[in-house]
């Protein structure tokens, strides 16, 4: 049985060079970072190396990059401390993001009584931006915007930079979700005016379990876990050496390898495309059929399968060796249907089956052509 890896928006296969540089650093550096004696100071200065690295691919300050657990951990910092400590008392978001925003945005409303307000979306889950302006107007709060950069579940690319703009216009906090954007997409801080992002190194081919938060400089921001002085006071807690080593090796890779990855995924993403539209009223959720509007590395397919065949998709494409998802990996324990396509389509499309499939540099067109086989075969059945 052939097995094909369709479900890259999920985690990602992490690069040999990354694991590589990981077990170097487990067997050759174990002190403590925070250590003063030569030990501490040898794993101090690779994770400061590591840090500069990061910021040198988004065009950011060092001390602007804080070291994570991941996406999760640095939205949840970001909007609670925006709430606790910066005097936030509203927060603009869609209903169509991360749950790491949604919930957290939720739990803020019903703990500090901030209001929660939600942008309209057009049919394909585009953010009318005439109407987030209109909100931005609405009183005189202080206000925080979360819009993620690309939709985790159908691939939608928002205009970062006219929202950006938009924000700072109306004296707003900018924060964006960036866990599907950094390590795929080129960044320039110093021409965006955002002010937080969130990123997830195995996003990208690197570890699971770290990550970081961009905080622009003076922001203000306090921590979300203390103890220690660790992470310029932002984050206690003894870094994790080996994984940030492991972080700086998979963003360095993905930059320095961007343009060709970039293509080659972008190619194998509209083969993808061209071969799944064999299937009869196949159709497209959001923008994800469409290259330039939406990310090239996910794609969300609605299948013209009945009722019974729809409970049976998933585990008959497990049975076959195919790894995809019917929404985002983190909803996967959950009974519920997609929040995000429960937005956007209809009563009648919501009964076909809804299928993610996400690509990376692993993937090849021979999986392409025996996903889609099967997927023909389960329809004549």
């Amino acid at each position: 049985m052939q097995k094909v890896y369709f479900d890259n928006a999920a985690t990602t296969q992490v690069r040999d060079e990354v694991i590589g540089k990981m077990q170097e650093a487990l067997a050759t550096c174990f002190g403590n970072p925070s250590s003063t004696h030569a030990f501490g100071r040898t794993a101090k200065t690779t994770v400061e190396k590591a840090r500069k690295t990061i910021a040198k691919y988004l065009n950011a300050q060092p001390g602007e990059i804080i070291f994570t657990s991941g996406g999760t951990e640095a939205d949840n910092m970001i909007l609670r401390s925006a709430v606790r400590d910066l005097g936030v008392k509203t927060i603009i978001t869609s209903k169509i993001e991360h749950h790491a925003v949604l919930h957290t945005a939720e739990a803020l409303k019903e703990e500090y009584g901030i209001a929660l307000w939600y942008v309209n979306l057009d049919s394909f889950g585009n953010p009318d931006l005439a109407h987030l302006k209109e909100l931005l107007e609405l009183d005189g709060s202080k206000k925080l915007v979360s819009l993620m950069h690309i939709n985790n579940e159908i691939g939608n690319k928002i205009d970062v930079e006219a929202i950006a703009q938009l924000c700072k216009e109306h004296e707003a906090l900018f924060h964006s979700d960036t866990v599907q954007s950094i390590g795929h997409y080129p960044w320039d801080l110093t021409q965006v005016p955002i002010d937080f992002m969130a990123a997830a190194a195995h996003k990208f081919h690197g570890p699971k379990g770290i990550g970081f938060a961009f905080i622009r400089k003076n922001t203000g921001i306090k921590p979300l876990i203390l103890g220690g002085s660790q992470e310029r006071g932002f984050r206690a807690g003894t870094e994790p050496y080996h994984d940030i080593v492991g972080l700086e090796a998979a963003i360095e890779a993905a930059y320095e390898n961007l343009e060709a990855e970039t293509k080659y995924v972008k190619e194998l993403k509209a083969y993808f495309l061209e071969r799944i539209k064999e299937i009869p009223d196949v159709a497209f959720n959001g923008h994800s059929g469409d290259l330039e509007q939406s990310t090239y590395t996910l794609v969300n397919v609605r299948l013209p399968f009945d009722t019974d065949q729809a409970l049976m998709l998933l585990f008959h494409l497990d049975l076959k060796g195919i790894a995809c998802s019917k929404g985002s990996a983190c909803q996967s324990g959950s009974n519920g249907g997609s929040h995000v396509l429960s937005e956007i389509l209809d009563e009648e499309e919501l009964k076909k089956p809804s299928l993610r499939f996400s690509f990376s540099k692993y993937n090849t067109r021979e999986e392409v052509d025996y996903v889609i086989e099967v997927l023909k075969e389960f329809a004549q059945n």
